[in-house]
């Protein structure tokens, strides 16, 4: 698309953050029996069947997913992506460290960048034994996929080789989330 100056870029509707929302509910709602544990099955469940079944006026039920995953690894296509989703899950600062790094050093790489998300937290020593990891990437259309893994070995920074080894030391460092004014 090219704006009044001639220069040729992308655009962004401001419907995208709804549409991404719209993929992301059909993914959990997949992933969600797969990998939540009961308890939270048994309250989306309920939640449900109070908003179907009784007409009851109830907010949608968002499951605690740090209850499945230790680990997250968000599609880092940009800074409001990132907010919507910590809000959304309720993720802590802890949690999105390396999506928000990997932004801040290697910019929007795609869907590559869940890869140098999962090499940050190898490298900050955070993947141990029987830890799960969920990746989540969008993509065009307006796709959204999940990968589910489990560490079969607690990493040990110091005998792998990764992106972020030569620096690793240096972060995480301060990144402005989005303001109002920003979107």
């Amino acid at each position: 698309m090219e704006d009044s100056k001639g220069k040729i870029g992308v655009a962004l509707s401001k419907d995208l953050m709804a549409v991404a929302g719209d993929a992301l509910k059909t993914n959990i709602t997949t992933l969600g029996p797969l990998v939540l544990p009961m308890s939270e099955q048994l309250l989306f469940f309920a939640t449900l069947v109070g908003k179907k079944l009784f007409k009851m006026k109830l907010k949608p039920y968002i499951p605690d997913f740090k209850l499945a995953f230790e680990h997250f690894c968000i599609h880092a296509g940009g800074r409001a992506v990132l907010d919507e989703l910590e809000k959304n899950l309720q993720l802590s600062d802890w949690h999105m460290e390396p999506s928000r790094m990997t932004l801040y050093r290697f910019g929007n790489t795609s869907s590559s960048s869940l890869w140098y998300e999962l090499a940050y937290s190898e490298a900050k020593g955070r993947i141990k034994r029987g830890d799960r990891t969920w990746q989540i990437a969008f993509g065009s259309g307006f796709k959204c996929n999940s990968a589910v893994w489990k560490a079969l070995r607690t990493i040990n920074p110091a005998k792998e080789k990764n992106p972020w080894m030569d620096e690793i030391h240096q972060f995480p460092v301060e990144v402005p989330k989005v303001s109002p004014s920003d979107t």
